[in-house]
């Protein structure tokens, strides 16, 4: 009995190291959404922080302030869900067959 409890206990390190370098590396990916056939482009980095955002100048147009922020907006929206997805289908690996609370998202 004790011996099958070690082996879970290597198995559960195992795997937390697993989980932590892929984290990790979701982390240092980078993520790129853009709006309007690219007249914004927001970048960001696994962490969720956005790290550009670059606009063209024929879409500054000062009569139609509301257009541009709308642009940014999408942009944005989009880059943050990639980085939801690519979460989700990473760590979603170490959770598969795991009855965690809350679904096992993180």
């Amino acid at each position: 009995m004790k011996g099958n409890m070690n082996n879970m206990m290597k198995q559960m390190q195992k795997m937390q190291k697993k989980m932590m370098k892929a984290q990790d590396e979701l982390h240092e990916m980078v993520f790129e959404a853009s709006a309007g056939g690219g007249m914004v482009t927001v970048t960001a980095n696994g962490k969720k922080e956005i790290t550009d955002v670059k606009i063209e100048e024929d879409v500054v147009d000062p009569d139609d302030v509301d257009m541009l922020q709308d642009l940014i907006l999408a942009a944005t929206n989009d880059v943050l869900n990639q980085i939801d997805e690519k979460t989700n289908d990473t760590m979603g690996q170490f959770t598969k067959g795991m009855n965690l609370p809350g679904g096992g998202m993180f």
